[in-house]
């Protein structure tokens, strides 16, 4: 039988740890490719370089890093450059990102951009997201162990029944900050409606120049109107699973639209 084709990438950069866990977790289901940016690539949407020209830097057998590419760049360029027509990957898994991507992250992340763009391709696709807390230290506690578990189990149902969704839609993963055996299972949700701060932090450089720091943001939700969302899912300890499809449209303001222009 032949090995199934999986390509990873994320927006860490390619020696992130949660890029290492996640080809660790994949390589007993098959052939894995690994193409990632140099550099962190946090929030840089769904953006592809057209300005200037990319290029592969190769750091172990089917391990590369793009240089200064983005992950859509990565995926991209994966798919027309590295693999042949008739061996295209079977799967692409991006990530583990360091850090949620819940509710409206999604249109900031590049871990999810990377999967948005490999299903603009055709390819099946998975973003997981570590979910911090403490600043980080449960990351130091728990480590990526559930977050390999879940990565392996859903990469392997995949590749052995077929992906659950339509074209053009991906799975948007999240892990809460717990060790495998507290977590209360997997919980299929929907996108939560984040509360974002508005911090820009003013400094100055030893010259007097201002520069701004863009805040973190914290993870508050609208609880009380989101009971089944992303967001609830993680705070009560479940790993989230949300189907995401690319199509924006607003389709219940069509009506209204048409009323307004007319």
């Amino acid at each position: 039988m032949q090995k199934k084709r999986i390509l990873i990438t994320n927006d860490d950069g390619f020696e992130s740890e949660g890029l290492l866990a996640l080809a660790e977790a994949m390589r007993p289901l098959g052939e894995v490719t690994v193409v990632a940016p140099t550099t962190e690539k946090s929030a840089c949407g769904h953006s592809l370089t057209l300005t200037r020209p990319l290029r592969f830097v190769q750091i172990a057998d089917d391990f590369f890093k793009l240089d200064d590419g983005t992950p859509t760049d990565c995926v991209y360029l994966a798919l027309h450059a590295l693999f042949k027509e008739d061996k295209k990957p079977d799967l692409v898994v991006s990530g583990i990102n360091l850090g949620a991507n819940l509710g409206e992250d999604i249109t900031y992340s590049g871990t999810a951009s990377a999967a948005m763009e490999a299903v603009l391709q055709g390819i099946p696709a998975i973003s997981f997201s570590q979910v911090f807390e403490d600043g980080g230290a449960s990351l130091d506690r728990f480590g990526f162990e559930l977050a390999k578990q879940t990565a392996h189990t859903l990469a392997q149902k995949v590749l052995n029944g077929g992906f659950p969704l339509k074209k053009r839609r991906f799975l948007n993963v999240n892990i809460p900050a717990c060790a495998p055996a507290a977590c209360k299972g997997i919980r299929v949700t929907n996108l939560g409606k984040r509360v974002y701060g508005n911090e820009a932090h003013l400094h100055r450089n030893p010259r007097g120049l201002e520069y701004y720091w863009i805040g973190a943001p914290s993870l508050l939700w609208k609880s009380k109107e989101e009971k089944f969302c992303d967001l609830t899912a993680i705070h009560e300890g479940f790993v989230s699973v949300t189907p995401i499809h690319l199509d924006l449209s607003a389709y219940d303001e069509m009506e209204g639209l048409s009323q307004w222009l007319n």
